[in-house]
């Protein structure tokens, strides 16, 4: 009499029952490289959630005090106003603009000197290197704040990959064992379509939440691009307004 496979076998052995009666089980009871794909899918969700999880905190943090220092900045009437506002303000990519388009505006020597009714003034090239100053400074937040956000686009894209690879094992072990019972009955093929299944539905659980914790961090990071960029261009609106341009 052939053996049964030892999917088959392992699966009569789960919690003392001739059938697995849950995904656990059926999980437990496969094959060794079966399991080696669900470890990593596994590892692969826990970081993606760790990931997500973290940058939802900074994106708030972000937000919360991006905007408290804007509707300060706009009701600044000077540069140095403004420059007290943010020294007591939190620490955040616009504060940290401001601050960097400051130390510019501190090293530069105004092209035309001031008089007693006119503050000293920049001149045209002065003021396009300070707008390279606050891009340059935009494109480093902006950075900062993207920081391993490529992890959920990757695992989003791996883990149906490394789920059609449980599938494919899956869907081979059912073959071998049809092969060894010699039949194509149902307790030859389950163990291994069941597997296959398994690792399809994992990879989805892995894949869909990454997907879309990267699509909605995404946007508000590009959200937030746009609010420094125009933060630039208020503050060289204000550097008219007071007459240094």
């Amino acid at each position: 009499m052939t053996a049964a496979p030892a999917t088959v076998v392992a699966l009569l052995q789960v919690s003392g029952s001739a059938i697995p009666t849950t995904p656990w089980e059926m999980v437990m009871a496969g094959q060794p490289l079966t399991k080696v794909v669900f470890a990593i899918l596994v590892l692969l969700s826990l970081v993606s959630w760790a990931v997500m999880v973290a940058k939802w905190r900074q994106f708030a943090t972000v937000q919360r005090h991006g905007d408290r220092f804007l509707q300060e900045f706009e009701h600044a009437s000077s540069l140095d106003e403004a420059a007290r506002l943010a020294a007591r303000a939190a620490p955040s990519p616009h504060t940290r603009v401001f601050g960097r388009a400051l130390q510019f505006l501190q090293d530069v020597k105004p092209a035309m000197g001031g008089t007693a009714e006119r503050a000293p003034r920049y001149s045209g090239s002065q003021v396009e290197g300070l707008r390279l100053v606050l891009d340059t400074q935009t494109n480093a937040e902006r950075d900062r704040l993207g920081r391993m956000l490529p992890w959920l686009a990757t695992i989003g894209a791996v883990s149906p990959l490394l789920g059609l690879l449980g599938t494919v094992i899956g869907v081979i072990y059912a073959f071998i064992g049809i092969a060894t019972s010699g039949s194509g009955n149902l307790s030859a093929v389950a163990p291994g379509v069941a597997e296959a299944l398994i690792a399809t539905a994992l990879a989805l659980a892995v894949a869909i939440p990454a997907v879309f914790g990267y699509n909605v961090f995404a946007s508000r990071l590009n959200r937030i691009d746009a609010e420094l960029e125009g933060f630039g261009s208020e503050l060289i609106a204000l550097l008219v307004r007071e007459g240094r341009i």
